[in-house]
C-alpha cells in the first residue's frame, strides 16, 4: 500500500523518548557509525533556539526522556544551554558521548546545568585497537573522562560496541569496566545500518565468537550481580525472531537529525519512497500525528504475510523496516531475521559470507574521503 493511499490509524501513543542528534560532526571515524553515509551533505544544523522549541513541543506531547547524541554532541558549544532548557522543562537527560570535547570542568558545567546521565563509549579494551577503530588517539582521554564522570557524582555508564574485531575481548572489556568502577556496562552489538552496513562482511562476528562471548558475559553478570549491571543482547542476525524495533514505528521514539529532519528512527531516512518532515517547517505535534512518514508503518494494516496473520506481530511489530529494506529491497517485507520470513535465507547467507571474509580486509572508516569514494567522486 502506498504512503499516499495509506489511512493512518488512530494514534494512542505519545513520543516518550526524544533523541536529539545535535550534530554529525565528530572527531572519531568509527567504521560502524550509524550516521548516514552522506552526512557531509548536512551543512546547516539547527540553532539553539530551534532546538529549544523542539524540546518544548515534544515535552508538551509527553516526551520525558531526552537523549543528546551525534556525531559527538560535545562539539556543540551550546550544549550546556540546551541541557539547562531540558532541565527547566522536566526532561530526564542522557548525554551519549565519546568523551572527546569534554573535560572535568565541562562535566561540572553540565552537571550544574542539570544533566542527569552521561554514557561514555569505548571502541575496545586496549589502547591500540581502540585508537585504530576510532581513527584517532582517544583511549587515554576516554579513561580520564570516565573517571571524571564518576568524580562528578554520576553513575559510570560505559558502552562498548561489539563486532568481529573485539568480541573475543569480552573478558578484557569487562575487566577494564570493573577496574574503572563502572556501574553499568552496555555491550552494544553492532547494528548494520549506515557505515556498519558498508563494513558488514568485515564486522559481523562468527557464531563461534558469539557462543564464547555470551558465555563470558553471563559469567560476569553472575559474578558482578549487585555491583555492576551488564547489558548484553545477541546480534539480530543470529536470532530467529526480530526485535521490536524502536518499540514499534512511531509509537514511542522520535528522532530529530541535526538538520531538523524528524524520523521514527535514526536510520529511517534511507528508506525509499518516504519523505520525512522537518521541524523547521512543522510542529512536533503535526509531525507525530499527521505526517505520512510517521504513519507509514504504524499499526498492522501495512503488513504483508507472514506478518499480517502472525500471532507474534503485537510483540515485534514485524521487526525492523530498515533491515527489511537493506536485506530484501522492500521495507514492507517481514524482517528477514525472523525464521518465519521467506527471506530468512538472506540472513543465513550474510553470516556465511561474512565468515568467509578475511579479517585482513581493510575497513571503510567514516570520514569525508570515504564519503566521496562511496559516491564515486574523485
Amino acid at each position: 500500500m502506498s504512503a499516499a493511499g495509506y489511512v493512518p490509524p488512530e494514534v494512542p501513543s505519545r513520543p516518550l523518548w526524544l533523541l536529539a542528534e545535535l550534530t554529525y560532526a565528530c572527531p572519531l571515524q568509527c567504521p560502524y557509525c550509524s550516521n548516514p553515509l552522506d552526512y557531509t551533505a548536512v551543512r546547516e544544523e539547527l540553532d539553539t533556539e530551534t532546538w529549544k522549541r523542539v524540546l518544548r513541543e515534544a515535552r508538551a506531547m509527553g516526551a520525558a526522556q531526552l537523549g543528546l547524541s551525534g556525531g559527538e554532541p560535545a562539539t556543540r558549544t551550546d550544549l550546556e544551554e540546551i541541557v539547562a532548557e531540558a532541565r527547566r522543562l522536566g526532561y530526564y537527560t542522557n548525554l551519549i558521548t565519546s568523551g572527546l570535547g569534554l573535560d572535568a570542568t565541562r562535566i561540572e558545567r553540565l552537571h550544574a546545568a542539570g544533566l542527569d546521565h552521561i554514557q561514555v563509549s569505548f571502541q575496545a579494551s586496549t589502547e591500540e585497537l581502540n585508537n585504530h577503530l576510532a581513527g584517532t588517539d582517544a583511549f587515554r582521554h576516554k579513561l580520564e573522562i570516565a573517571r571524571a564522570v564518576k568524580a562528578a557524582g554520576y553513575p559510570m555508564v560505559l558502552c562498548f560496541v561489539l563486532h568481529r574485531d573485539n568480541t573475543d575481548s569480552m573478558d578484557a572489556i569487562l575487566t577494564l569496566a570493573a577496574q574503572l568502577g563502572a556501574d553499568y556496562v552496555e555491550l552494544a552489538t553492532t547494528q548494520y545500518y549506515g557505515w556498519a552496513w558498508v563494513n558488514r562482511d568485515r564486522l559481523l562476528p562468527t557464531r563461534e565468537q558469539l557462543v564464547r562471548a555470551e558465555a563470558v558475559a553471563h559469567r560476569w553478570q553472575a559474578d558482578m550481580k549487585g555491583r555492576m549491571k551488564i547489558y548484553y543482547v545477541v546480534p539480530d542476525y543470529f536470532e530467529d525472531r526480530p526485535k521490536a524495533c524502536m518499540n514499534g514505528w512511531g509509537k514511542v521514539f522520535l528522532t530529530v537529525a541535526p538538520d531538523g529532519t524528524a524520523l521514527p528512527c535514526h536510520s529511517a531516512r534511507e528508506l525509499p519512497g518516504l519523505s520525512f518532515p522537518n521541524v523547521r517547517d512543522h510542529s512536533v505535534e503535526w509531525i507525530w500525528k499527521d505526517s505520512p512518514g510517521f504513519n507509514r508503518f504504524r499499526g498492522y494494516g501495512w503488513m504483508k504475510e507472514p506478518c499480517r496473520s502472525c500471532d507474534e506481530k503485537e510483540k515485534d511489530f514485524g521487526g525492523c523496516r530498515c533491515q527489511a529494506f537493506l536485506l530484501t529491497g522492500d521495507p514492507e517485507n517481514a524482517d528477514p531475521v525472523c525464521s518465519k520470513s521467506p527471506e530468512h535465507g538472506r540472513v543465513l547467507a550474510a553470516i556465511e559470507q561474512a565468515a568467509a571474509t578475511p579479517s585482513e580486509r581493510p575497513l571503510v572508516f567514516r570520514n569525508p574521503r570515504s564519503v566521496r569514494r562511496l559516491h564515486g567522486e574523485a
